[in-house]
């Protein structure tokens, strides 16, 4: 075997984790894809003669690339929302097979992609880096040019975002969270008179301009008209997944791990009594959304 096939192998034993850590501090499967391809291009160009551990090595390569490429992205925050509401599945941060991404966010977690997405580039790497992947915070100072303090605050500030708000007072979570996934499985599977038995006969969704096109906010009233817009509107969500809101418990669609809009719900006793569906900028950004404990 001569230099170039070791080296090969070699990568390839690291690339499911390289990929890994590029798609937590990416979110988008394309652009870990370009990540991990890029440290594959620096590795062939590099004189690793005197590397000791060539995972550590390219996860810290790979690391630097994302961060470059969270801080370009920076520049790019302000771009239209309304095409890839109406159509997730098709927009151009899904990549070329969205079925796979989705697969993929549903193995992260949607909820931990939106909240990721909300911290500085320096807050992702560090928290990603050391919670995620035990890498230790002196090694990750150097890639953010900081002390190893500093790093650990960075975390320690990520890590309050995970966790969110806490729980509304009174809500019984567990049970809300059944419902919410019961919802969510429904319009997935395509289960029309599951999803009905879930909502009150009485349920109200609202959703506001950005999620239909209209001069006001959309409002359907009764279980079918809803149930039928919720199939109608979630058979194409991929990348929809279980989220804290302001302590309670909804779904929020990221594609490419960038939020798009989230269903706040209102339950009682069991049933979907209210919907608010939110992808105004404005209102999404005033939600406190976080990590729902497992």
């Amino acid at each position: 075997m001569d230099g170039s096939e070791w080296l090969t192998e070699r990568f390839e034993e690291h690339r499911p984790q390289l990929r890994a850590v590029a798609y937590r501090m990416l979110g988008s499967l394309s652009e870990a894809d370009d990540a991990v391809q890029e440290a594959w291009l620096r590795l062939s160009r590099a004189d690793i003669g005197g590397v000791e551990n060539l995972g550590a090595w390219l996860t810290t390569v790979v690391a630097r690339v994302c961060l470059n490429m969270l801080r370009s992205r920076e520049h790019r925050r302000e771009e239209p929302i309304d095409a890839r509401v109406s159509d997730p599945a098709l927009g151009p941060e899904s990549g070329d097979d969205p079925e796979r991404e989705a697969l993929m966010a549903d193995s992260v977690g949607v909820a931990l992609l939106v909240v990721l997405d909300t911290l500085t580039p320096a807050e992702r790497l560090a928290f990603v880096l050391h919670d995620m992947f035990a890498v230790p915070f002196d090694e990750i100072a150097p890639m953010l040019e900081r002390s190893p303090e500093a790093t650990r605050q960075l975390a320690s500030r990520a890590r309050r975002r995970v966790k969110g708000a806490a729980p509304a007072p009174g809500a019984d979570l567990t049970r809300r969270r059944r419902v919410v996934d019961a919802f969510l499985a429904a319009t997935r599977g395509g289960d029309f008179e599951a999803l009905v038995a879930l909502l009150h006969p009485d349920v109200v969704l609202r959703a506001d301009k950005m999620v239909i096109p209209a001069l006001e906010p959309v409002v359907v009233r009764g279980a079918h008209p809803v149930a039928k817009g919720a199939m109608a509107a979630m058979e194409r969500a991929w990348f929809t997944g279980p989220v804290a809101i302001d302590g309670a418990v909804g779904l929020a669609m990221a594609p490419g791990g960038r939020l798009r809009l989230v269903l706040s719900f209102t339950i009682v006793e069991g049933a979907v009594t209210e919907i608010d569906v939110i992808a105004e900028p404005d209102r999404l950004s005033r939600l406190d959304l976080a990590v729902l404990d497992a």
